[in-house]
């Protein structure tokens, strides 16, 4: 009961977030509006915020790659089951950055709005191929973080993620660690997220008060082509997907998951519905190891609707700057994107954070745009995590489908509403999922069956 009550206060005050930044966004464009100098003037409120981003940029970053890379070890040795669930996240999440950048170059997001005046002063960028690679091994191993080269980031932890697997289980303290200081450095990312809704106010207010009422009809164009985005990729891909190896329905299945979904609207985040998930998972009639597996990989790796944001808002920020991103710099940063995302699911905020990292990686002149996109971040997190959720419940189906761990007889009677999901039973720890022995002794026949 107290958990139940714990859970409810946390959504409540992740409310009050969303409720404020939206009161603050449209109080921005009235202010830009109506008193257009004033609201110009606003801008370094916008600035400070983005200070604030780009302040977690290298730490947000540093853990999740280490945490990311020195996890697939283990991932890894669990057989075909992780191998499958690995190779299976790393092409979906590659297929939904590349989605991203074709319906931004499309849609043009952004065209026609000038915040060129949004700098960002680089010093001692290198101008040779030479000098780059040089540029990327930092002078010691802990002045990475400080030197404000994510490059020299994605260096330093890319090696101590390695070093942790060939460490094994002499690493596991390490790792540990690690963890921790990630949970911390969300911690502080969260705390900076309340001032969120002065920022947006800051930013809108100063965008429209020098731009004009244009800045909103751009901005809602990359809302709305996002959400679409979204939608289309999970019906289409998902839903094509886990049709054409299940034979599932996805709308059955998120009909299904429909709890789960108020949960992460309500919290801005996947991971709030991590444990219901695992659970509910179960329950259909996958195996305990290929949840137990693919599930939590999944959280770390299956990063499908945050891709998608990834690439849609790096091509507004160019655009609305006035310097596009060209095509190599359109694919290396959907290289960087690939990796340093890993991590970043289910958490609200690291997204914006992985952003910054990537501009100021490729395009550093573009980092402060981001303060523009700070005023819808929130209207498109709650897309973005239900994306990463219905990513990774198709996937934990599909990988079962594969494996063959999944009665696929209990899928049809738990998605039809024959043996429904029982919330006592969830709270007792116990969901009534089937084992492997038990779904290898139903047999294959049983399977061909339910085709």
């Amino acid at each position: 009961m107290a958990k139940t009550l714990d859970s409810f206060k946390r959504i409540d005050r992740n409310h009050y977030l969303y409720i404020a930044v939206i009161v603050a966004v449209v109080a921005g464009a009235i202010v830009g509006i109506a008193a257009p100098e004033f609201a110009a003037g606003l801008e370094p409120i916008g600035k400070g915020f983005v200070a604030l981003i780009k302040m977690m940029i290298a730490p947000v970053i540093f853990c999740t790659i280490v945490i990311g890379v020195g996890s697939i070890a283990k991932a890894a040795t669990v057989g075909k089951v992780g191998g499958l669930a690995l190779a299976y996240f790393m092409i979906m999440s590659t297929f939904a950055l590349a989605i991203g950048l074709v319906v931004g170059n499309i849609i043009h997001p952004g065209e026609g709005l000038n915040i060129a005046s949004a700098t960002y002063e680089v010093e001692g960028e290198p101008t040779t191929t030479t000098q780059f690679i040089l540029g990327i091994i930092p002078t010691t191993f802990f002045s990475s973080l400080t030197s404000g080269s994510i490059l020299q980031v994605l260096f330093v932890a890319l090696l101590v993620g390695f070093a942790l697997q060939r460490l094994g289980e002499k690493g596991a303290g390490a790792l540990a660690a690690v963890k921790s200081l990630q949970a911390l450095v969300f911690r502080v990312l969260a705390m900076i997220l309340w001032a969120a809704p002065i920022g947006a106010f800051g930013a809108i207010a100063a965008v429209v008060g020098k731009t004009g009422p244009g800045a909103l009809v751009s901005l809602a164009t990359l809302m709305v082509a996002f959400y679409i985005t979204c939608a289309l990729f999970i019906v289409v891909v998902l839903g094509g997907l886990l049709w054409a190896v299940t034979r599932v329905n996805i709308f059955r299945l998120m009909k299904y998951l429909g709890r789960e979904y108020l949960l992460i609207v309500g919290t801005s985040s996947s991971e709030a519905a991590l444990p219901r998930l695992i659970a509910k998972m179960e329950h259909v009639g996958v195996s305990k190891p290929v949840v137990g597996i693919t599930v939590p990989t999944g959280y770390s790796f299956n990063l499908d609707g945050t891709a998608i944001y990834l690439t849609m808002a790096s091509l507004f920020i160019a655009t609305a700057m006035g310097t596009p991103l060209s095509i190599p710099e359109q694919i290396g940063l959907l290289v960087f994107m690939i990796i340093a995302s890993k991590g970043a699911a289910g958490v609200t905020g690291a997204g914006l954070a992985t952003l910054a990292g990537g501009l100021q990686t490729y395009r550093p002149d573009l980092v402060d745009g981001v303060g523009v996109i700070v005023g819808i971040d929130r209207f498109m997190s709650e897309a973005r995590a239900v994306t990463n959720f219905t990513g990774n419940a198709v996937a934990t189906l599909i990988i079962g489908a594969w494996t063959r761990q999944i009665d696929r007889v209990r899928v049809g009677d738990v998605l039809a509403g024959r043996l429904p999901f029982d919330e006592a039973d969830f709270a007792a720890g116990d969901t009534h999922a089937p084992t492997t022995a038990e779904i290898e002794q139903i047999g294959v026949d049983r399977n061909e069956v339910a085709r």
